[in-house]
């Protein structure tokens, strides 16, 4: 076996240091997801604002529309 003439001490420690890598490693990953979902739920948030902009406008021309009608 491999292992077999490394202390017991090393084993341990490569484990311990193995296990804390894969956790920074998770946590860099939920970072950079947690900023592509931040960087989504802004692009939504511009694009509800283009629609209640264009809503208004539309809104306006309906009533714009509706007095002249109401004048014939």
């Amino acid at each position: 076996m491999a292992f077999a003439n490394v202390p017991l001490d090393n084993v341990i420690l490569a484990i311990i240091i193995g296990t804390l890598a894969a956790i920074v490693y998770a946590l860099r990953v939920l970072v950079l997801m947690e900023r592509r979902v931040a960087r989504i739920d802004k692009h939504i948030e511009m694009l509800t604002e283009k629609v209640i902009v264009e809503e208004r406008k539309i809104e306006r021309e309906e009533q714009t529309m509706e007095k002249k009608l109401k004048k014939k």
